[in-house]
């Protein structure tokens, strides 16, 4: 229960994505403020919760953020695994510590991602020209606050006294998403005379709809078949050719529009990236 002066546990609840009680359910806790709310509402909600906390060991004193963990995941009565992964300095690190990081944690463990963290992937996305990404993060089990305000998570964390770790990087200016949240976002607020959070978490949700629709639609689609690529329409083309070349990472719009011509006829075979070619023979696409 939480303490006088605090959030109402229930109304916060009302608007999370928890599975059902008994549930047994990973959380990422990194003792920051919305991590550790993750914990206590997850904690709340009845679930069988185990807190993971993964160290980078990019910074002094980090070793000691599990120990913040392990005092707040006691007082919730949650399960505790500390682990250490290594991230060397230098470019992409913060890619490369979200990488190494979701490298130990199981596929369905729940993060503390918020609202505000929402608003800001869609923009993220939005600059780096990711069309299908401004749907944003999915609201479920995987991402159960996203309904939250960021204020109501650092809130949740006083009213229950709980102290939480300030991660400095959060603030530096050489990650994108930092001057998204610290200068982005404000200017935005400003020219429209109101908080964009909502509208752009609204917009993500109505694109997400959008794009699950058109992925349906464009799953009858037999991407090998040039007569049928040439005759769909093209927002269902592009999508049946963007499921049948991914792996790791989707193709760009530029292979995909590659692969469109070789479908059309305009030219009989295409190079991609990764030694990969798509070619045309008797009104098939192969892919070598």
């Amino acid at each position: 229960m939480i303490p006088d002066g605090g959030p109402p546990v229930d109304s916060l609840l009302a608007r999370c994505h928890f599975p059902a009680p008994d549930t047994p359910l990973t959380c990422a806790v990194s003792g920051g403020p919305d991590s550790s709310a993750l914990l206590i509402l997850a904690a709340a909600a009845q679930l069988q919760v185990t807190a993971v906390h993964v160290d980078h060991g990019l910074r002094p004193g980090s070793a000691e953020e599990a120990d913040i963990v392990r005092d707040l995941a006691a007082r919730v009565g949650a399960d505790v695994r500390c682990l250490r992964v290594e991230v060397a300095p230098g470019p992409n690190l913060e890619a490369r510590a979200r990488a190494a990081r979701r490298s130990v944690l199981p596929a369905d463990t729940a993060t503390g991602h918020t609202a505000d963290d929402q608003a800001e992937t869609v923009l993220l996305n939005l600059l780096r020209g990711a069309a299908i990404g401004l749907g944003a993060m999915r609201p479920g089990p995987t991402h159960p606050i996203l309904g939250l305000r960021r204020t109501e998570t650092h809130e949740l964390c006083r009213a229950w006294g709980v102290a939480t770790v300030d991660d400095p990087s959060n603030r530096d200016p050489a990650f994108a998403r930092n001057r998204i949240r610290a200068e982005l976002i404000p200017l935005l607020s400003g020219l429209a005379g109101r908080d964009p959070v909502p509208v752009l978490t609204r917009q993500a949700d109505l694109l997400r709809d959008d794009h699950d629709l058109l992925d349906a639609l464009a799953a009858a689609i037999d991407p090998t078949d040039a007569r049928a690529l040439r005759d769909a329409p093209k927002p269902l083309a592009r999508r049946a050719v963007r499921r049948w070349l991914s792996t790791e990472h989707p193709p760009d719009a530029a292979a995909i529009e590659r692969v469109l011509e070789v479908a059309a006829g305009a030219v009989e075979a295409c190079e991609l990236s990764g030694g990969r070619r798509v070619e045309r023979s008797h009104q098939r696409l192969r892919l070598r």
